[in-house]
């Protein structure tokens, strides 16, 4: 379980994070959203023990992260840029992971071989941005982690080789109870796999939620009248965002979606329809919320 308690990052006048706290328990996939310059980076380099909190404990199966080898041996960080030593194949860095993590798999490195489908005597820096990703994803998984912390994982990667990591770490979740923190914009996918997200802003935590409790308590409507909206419509219903097209309404409404339909019902609409919502949809009406509104952004 990874548990961060009050977590404060400063570099130098910068505030990177305010008392963060989130919790991650086993054998789940935790997704970690937020607006650029939120401090995701930080929090996952101080998840990893790269980095010291100035305040605040972080710790995993109970124990501190920071210059904790115990831990480190069962973690692994795959970051957004990714590094490799100067003229190593695949091999050589095999070798190392080899080396440095005690659950190191070769008869599964050997395995996704074919999964990858790379040549593992090829030099690292001669191959391009996305199979460079899909060795640091080879290397990684063959380390056997318990838990597997991810910035921007899938970026240069195509759909297909996409599928496929996701499928390998579900899989490996799944069979193995391993825990999974991905930072990502693109939420659709983090829709796909994740069971909690947590959204992250200006260095705070806004909220985190299980993700079908979160889809569960904002809603998207779509409503008509014969003829214009009643009078009383905005003393009833309380609504995140609405807009008008001709005579058919768009809402956002927060709440019990029984007593959400409820009241429109009590205006006696001609159509009512409740539409499902994406998390990215969630996320920009969270953020509207806290003043980082798509009209801030374009205007």
């Amino acid at each position: 379980m990874i548990e961060l308690s009050g977590i404060t990052k400063h570099y130098e006048e910068l505030e990177a994070l305010n008392q963060v706290s989130l919790s991650v328990q086993k054998g789940s996939i935790y997704g970690l959203v937020g607006s650029n310059g939120a401090g995701k980076t930080t929090l996952l380099k101080l998840l990893a023990g790269i980095l010291r909190p100035d305040a605040g404990d972080i710790c995993i199966d109970s124990q501190p992260v920071y210059e904790n080898i115990e831990i480190k041996n069962r973690l692994l960080l795959i970051p957004d840029y990714i590094y490799f030593f100067f003229n190593f194949s695949i091999q050589d860095m095999a070798d190392f992971y080899a080396k440095i993590y005690p659950q190191w798999n070769q008869e599964r490195f050997d395995k996704l071989q074919a999964v990858f489908n790379i040549d593992n005597k090829r030099r690292i820096q001669t191959l391009s941005k996305g199979m460079q990703r899909q060795v640091a994803f080879w290397l990684s998984l063959s380390a056997m982690p318990d838990y597997l912390i991810l910035d921007e994982p899938l970026d240069g990667l195509d759909p297909v080789m996409r599928q496929k990591v996701k499928n390998l770490i579900i899989q490996d979740v799944a069979d193995r109870d391993m825990t999974v923190i991905i930072s990502s914009h693109n939420l659709r996918e983090l829709e796909d796999i994740c069971d909690c997200i947590g959204i992250l802003h200006k260095g705070k935590m806004l909220m985190q939620r299980d993700l079908d409790d979160l889809k569960s308590d904002l809603h998207k409507i779509q409503v008509a009248f014969k003829d214009d909206l009643p009078a009383a419509w905005h003393n009833d219903i309380q609504a995140v965002y609405q807009e008008k097209r001709g005579r058919v309404t768009t809402l956002i409404v927060r709440g019990a979606r029984e007593e959400i339909i409820r009241r429109i019902k009590a205006h006696n609409p001609a159509i009512i329809d409740v539409l499902p919502l994406t998390l990215e949809e969630i996320f920009i009406y969270e953020m509207g919320d806290n003043g980082y509104e798509i009209k801030n952004i374009l205007y």
